[in-house]
């Protein structure tokens, strides 16, 4: 082999090398990219699974007197004639108590049904909105009004009684979405300001962000409830926690402009 021919086959050869080298070295770098994508891939599920699992947002049955309730409920459903809903916990179920008087003049005319139950959580209600409650209805408004009994002690924070709040406004739109949402912010509790309430107000704060202006409405009237320094009175709230007569005017009262005109209506009632 002659001295140029040499050369030749020697540039050849660290050419094909070179070439060799840099398509292996991106093969390796592709290689490592999807490897990082399936490790994010992996924790984003990982963290996903970790939010779907806290109590708030997995629907949960409860017993006795709750389970003929909600058959009753149910029974009213099938019946038709639906156009509003009240969702939440004692609170709203007291409309058949203390609030009587203001649900006849206010919901009862506008073909409401009480999905008030006391006692009640996110996780709850959850499981009644799957289990018969928004079956073959098409309401023109739902108001919801929950997560104080999420709130006691160490139960749930007030990112996860968010969560469900806003698991509950999925839900509702999944299966009636010609129907508005008015979600209200947690009422006050306790004579006066608390770490509760504070966690309270913050979950509702966090779940009006879900809130569009269109479909999904967010109205905080707690301030109807208190004095300027914040204290709640008995006069209203005897037990600091549930409506009287005189709480549930000033609830009815204090959302009918919005109600009706999320309902389509001219006037109020």
């Amino acid at each position: 082999m002659s001295g140029a021919e040499f050369i030749f086959y020697r540039r050849y050869e660290i050419r094909t090398t070179r070439k060799h080298q840099f398509k292996e070295s991106k093969r390796m770098k592709s290689k490592f990219l999807i490897a990082c994508l399936a490790v994010s891939i992996l924790s984003s599920q990982v963290l996903i699974a970790e939010e779907k699992q806290h109590s708030a947002v997995s629907p949960a049955h409860r017993h006795s007197w709750w389970t003929l309730r909600n058959d009753a409920v149910n029974e009213r459903v099938k019946q038709g004639n639906v156009d509003l809903l009240m969702i939440g916990d004692s609170i709203t179920h007291g409309w058949e108590g203390g609030g009587k008087k203001y649900w006849d003049k206010h919901y009862a005319p506008r073909n409401a049904v009480n999905m008030g139950f006391s006692g009640d959580r996110t996780q709850h209600v959850l499981w009644r909105l799957e289990h018969g409650h928004l079956e073959g209805i098409s309401p023109k408004l739902a108001v919801l009004m929950i997560g104080t009994n999420n709130s006691n002690g160490t139960d749930n924070t007030a990112e996860e009684i968010a969560g469900g709040i806003v698991a509950i406004c999925k839900k509702l739109r999944a299966e009636c979405p010609n129907m508005k949402i008015l979600i209200l912010a947690i009422f006050p509790r306790g004579p006066e300001p608390s770490d509760q309430r504070q966690k309270n107000s913050e979950a509702s704060s966090q779940a009006s962000k879900i809130a569009d202006g269109r479909m999904i409405h967010y109205l905080d009237i707690n301030d109807k409830f208190l004095t300027k320094d914040g204290f709640l009175s008995k006069k209203v709230m005897p037990d600091y926690l549930h409506p009287n007569e005189a709480g549930y005017k000033i609830w009815a009262e204090a959302i009918e402009p919005k109600v009706a005109e999320l309902m389509g209506e001219k006037h109020g009632k």
